[in-house]
């Protein structure tokens, strides 16, 4: 019997050709990342332990300030200066603060996660990387700082759920479409501690955008981490920006899942998450009429340019509804740039948009854009939990950047057609 590509990454990093599900490892790390959040409660543990132990993972640790950046506060600021003064101490490979930028779309962007990785992060939507067919996941705080202490990792090798897509996505539907229904269909529990494996067809449809947004999401179904297998979209990618060299891998023809699921995508229309979880999708046209109060473009799963692209060209000469404020952040400042250069910031600035620096701020409430008591937003963001962007009492719709941007336009939650 086979190996998945999970199962041979996991086996590679323990000197194996593979290991089975099951198995329980202690594999070498590629890549380690935290953020302005997460990196502050690792560095309680280091410090007791940093005149006992040699930081043997310390050249694979990379630190971001994305979370409340630019610093909302004094204890956010204070924060990213514990990063900083520990990233120069300890010479930490890759630290970003004072540009800000998300960091699940910066670290494809500057080529240092590449194929074939083992990654962990402390943050959850660290199975992004997957889409490049690394493994990678999301850990606590601790596992962190054991990696950093040791460069390995623990692990139970997980069960893999095989998810096969059929058909040519449709107009206005994007990945973020697929992954929403994707979740709806596994439902709370099937997921939890597998490997999911996109495949089949559509998957040659998609940009590396809306590959990174399918494996972002797989956590919300509970999966150790998202995978899709390397083809020539992503080659043309990281051939473009890796800094150092990378195995593509791929699953054997006689591998073994734990569940092979097949969905046709070619009449999926675009979906919604009602609140209070990614899960609650539903058609865009089975919600009755929902008014909001704003709207948000970014984040991990839709900040990045292409995202951008799909917004300005419905915002484009039209005006955001007065009784909603739209916010747009993108990704990372070489993102903004970009946008900048090719007139998508000033199409949003037309409309009466927001324009934010890159940063994940709304994403989890943390600021420029938090909701009040009553107030309903369309995010394009993953999570929709309550309390998520704010006030336990908002409520947030999950939905593709035409989706939002449409949205913002007519004041309510709308199809992009109605607008164009």
């Amino acid at each position: 019997m086979g190996w998945t590509i999970t199962e041979k990454i996991l086996g590679n990093h323990v000197g194996k050709e593979g290991v089975k599900a099951g198995e329980h490892i202690f594999a070498k790390i590629d890549l380690m990342l935290a953020n302005d959040i997460t990196f502050p409660l690792s560095l309680n543990l280091l410090k007791e332990l940093e005149s006992k132990v040699d930081f043997k993972g310390i050249q694979r640790l990379t630190l971001i300030a994305d979370h409340f950046t630019p610093n909302k506060d004094v204890r956010s600021a204070e924060n990213v200066k514990l990063m900083r003064e520990f990233s120069k101490k300890y010479g930490v490979q890759f630290y970003h603060g004072g540009r800000c930028g998300v960091e699940h779309c910066l670290l494809p962007e500057e080529g240092l996660v590449v194929p074939g990785d083992l990654i962990i992060g402390a943050d959850s939507h660290t199975c992004t990387y997957g889409a490049l067919g690394a493994f990678s996941t999301g850990v606590g705080s601790t596992d962190l700082a054991a990696g950093i202490i040791t460069g390995k990792v623990w692990l139970r090798v997980p069960e893999t759920i095989k998810i096969e897509y059929r058909g040519k996505p449709g107009k206005w539907v994007y990945g973020k479409d697929i992954i929403l229904m994707t979740l709806k269909e596994l439902g709370e529990e099937t997921g939890i501690y597998k490997a999911l494996e996109f495949t089949g067809e559509t998957i040659s449809y998609l940009d590396m955008p809306q590959r990174f947004t399918i494996c972002n999401m797989a956590v919300e179904g509970g999966a150790k981490n998202g995978i899709i297998q390397p083809d020539k979209i992503t080659e043309d990618y990281v051939s473009k920006r890796a800094k150092r060299n990378y195995r593509i891998y791929y699953s054997d023809p006689d591998a073994e899942y734990a569940e092979i699921r097949t969905y046709d995508i070619s009449h999926l229309t675009p979906q919604v998450a009602i609140p209070h979880s990614p899960l609650n999708s539903v058609s865009i046209f089975d919600l009755p009429k929902i008014e909001i109060d704003q709207v948000f473009i970014g984040s991990c799963t839709n900040g990045w340019y292409e995202d951008l692209l799909i917004a300005a060209n419905i915002l484009k000469g039209k005006k955001v509804n007065e009784n909603v404020r739209l916010i747009v952040a993108p990704a990372t400042y070489k993102i903004y740039l970009q946008a900048l250069k090719s007139g998508i910031l000033e199409i949003f600035a037309s409309a009466g948009a927001i324009i934010s620096p890159p940063t994940c701020g709304p994403c989890l409430g943390g600021h420029m854009g938090v909701l009040a008591s009553g107030e309903k937003a369309v995010s394009t963001t993953n999570r929709n939990f309550i309390g998520r962007m704010g006030h336990p009492q908002s409520e947030v719709y999950l939905a593709n950047p035409a989706v939002a941007a449409a949205s913002a336009v007519l004041g309510r939650i709308a199809h992009p057609d109605e607008v164009r």
